[in-house]
C-alpha cells in the first residue's frame, strides 16, 4: 500500500510543518476516525508529539491498494 499526497496537501504541508512521516504514522494509527462530508472520504486523527500532541487530521480516500491523501492540517477542536 502506498500513501500518495494530493498537489494541494503537498503545498500546504511546508507552510503547516506537516511532514510525510506525520501524516503516514496518523493513517497507519489513528487515534480515531470520522467521516468526512463527503461520503468518499474518511478523517483519521492522530496526536503527534513533536507538536506537544497537537491533533493532525488527515482526510483521505481508498485509491485501489493505495490510500489518496485529500489534505493534512492541524485540528484544534479535535479530541485528545
Amino acid at each position: 500500500m502506498a500513501v500518495i499526497l494530493s498537489q494541494h496537501t503537498l503545498r500546504e504541508m511546508g507552510g503547516r510543518r506537516i511532514t510525510r512521516a506525520y501524516i503516514e504514522a496518523v493513517l497507519a494509527g489513528p487515534a480515531y476516525t470520522t467521516p468526512d462530508p463527503d461520503p468518499a472520504l474518511t478523517r483519521a486523527f492522530g496526536p503527534v508529539a513533536a507538536f506537544g500532541g497537537r491533533m493532525l487530521r488527515v482526510v483521505y480516500r481508498p485509491q485501489g491498494a493505495d490510500i489518496f491523501v485529500v489534505t493534512a492540517t492541524w485540528d484544534r477542536g479535535a479530541q485528545r
